[in-house]
Order: structure tokens, then sequence, then C-alpha cells
């Protein structure tokens, strides 16, 4: 069986500003933004790859949901992995947009063996890490694939 991440959950405080940044800083392109703005949506989401998005639920949706499972504080961190040349842009964009790395580079453990990571955190302190892996990635490998 094939399995692939389809996508996770941020329980954000403003939209507007986690769009901006993961957008903007982290290069991401919007899914459903416009459809959300004009209420036609109940929340947007960003897109990592072709197969995996991350969706930001507003306060709307996560404050309606019963506490023990609405998970806001459950997340330790999420891990986006680039070749090395978007690794740099994105550290460069980070730089630019002040936004400081709290951890790294460091060598960590992943899906696809060590690879060179740092962390961040967004506008609401959810924590990212950004990783590209030396070895060349096999060419059927989604994950970093354009």
């Amino acid at each position: 069986m094939a399995r692939v991440l389809d996508h996770i959950v941020l329980n954000v405080e403003d939209v507007e500003r986690i769009i901006a940044f993961y957008c903007e800083v982290l290069g991401l392109p919007p899914e459903r933004l416009e459809e959300f703005r004009a209420g036609k949506v109940s929340f947007p989401s960003v897109r990592i790859h072709k197969d995996t998005v991350i969706d930001l639920f507003p306060k709307s949706l996560w404050e309606q949901t019963e506490p023990k499972i609405r998970g806001r504080s459950n997340l330790n961190h999420f891990c986006l992995a680039l070749v090395k040349k978007e690794w740099d842009e994105l550290r460069q964009r980070l730089d630019q947009h002040r936004v400081s790395i709290e951890v790294g580079p460091v060598n960590r453990w992943g899906a696809h063996g060590t690879g060179i990571s740092i962390y961040f955190t967004d506008p609401e302190g959810n924590l990212i890490e950004v990783r590209y892996y030396e070895r060349k990635l096999p060419s059927n490998h989604c994950l970093l694939e354009s």
C-alpha cells in the first residue's frame, strides 16, 4: 500500500498573518484562500506538495471543538524536506523576514536517513523543522519533486 501524508491541521489565531508567513516566508502556495475570504469555505490551506497540504483552522472552527480532542497543544513540530538550493533560499527569506533560527543547522534523522535541519517558529509559535538530505533521493521520491 502506498502511503503519503495527506495533511496536517494547525489551529490558528490570525489566519491572515499565518497565510502571509507560510506563503511569503516558506514559499508555499495558498489553496482556497479567496473562497475562505469570501466566506464560501471554512478554512484555507497551503500546499506543501501535490499530495500534502497544511489546513489552517481559524479560531471559529477549533474553538467549537471539544477541548479534549482540540489538539492545539499536541503538535510538537512538523518537518518539511527541501532540496539544498531551496533550503538555502528559505534561509535567506527567513533572514529577510527577521525570523530567528532557534536550532541549527544540525544533523537529524528523518524519513530518509540523516539530513541537515534548522528549526524556527511561525508567528503563532508552531515549531517548524526544515531539512535537506545530502545524498540524492531516488527520482521516484514524491516529497522532493516540484
